[in-house]
């Protein structure tokens, strides 16, 4: 069974470094799992998407808990699916700082990523525009 999951967590480590080596490990641990999804990174903030069998995706938002790396974990949104929304990636990346503002704005009261303060739907529309606008980065 196929699920997604969307959370929110603030980085520990704001350092380009420290957030590169995320999404690097994402990318190595992901596609043995069946794990595919996208990570947006802005404003010390994570909103990732992903997607896969239940258990894996289970599992891996459990270590994504535990990781030191993130504080402040919220389980934004969690559903069945059907069939995969970001299947081409083993984990996209999308850089808030060089979008257009009124992107976010559109979604958001003011024009930067606060997924704490809006929907686990409103976030997964941001999400899916940002694919739409070929805004994503890193495909498989």
């Amino acid at each position: 069974m196929l699920v997604r999951l969307l959370y929110v967590s603030r980085a520990v480590d704001k350092d380009p470094k420290a957030i590169d080596s995320i999404l690097e490990s994402s990318r190595q641990h992901n596609p043995s799992h069946g794990i595919t999804g996208v990570l947006c990174y802005g404003g010390g903030i994570f909103l990732q998407a992903i997607e896969g069998g239940r258990r894996a995706v289970s599992q891996l938002y459990n270590q994504i808990v535990a990781d030191p790396r993130h504080q402040d974990v919220e389980l934004l949104h969690y559903q069945e699916i059907t069939e995969r929304r970001f299947g081409g990636w083993t984990m996209g990346q999308v850089n808030l700082a060089k979008l257009n503002a009124s992107i976010v704005l559109k979604y958001s009261e003011r024009p930067e990523l606060d997924p704490y303060a809006v929907s686990g739907e409103v976030s997964l529309a941001l999400l899916e525009e940002l694919m739409a606008t070929a805004s994503i980065i890193g495909r498989a």
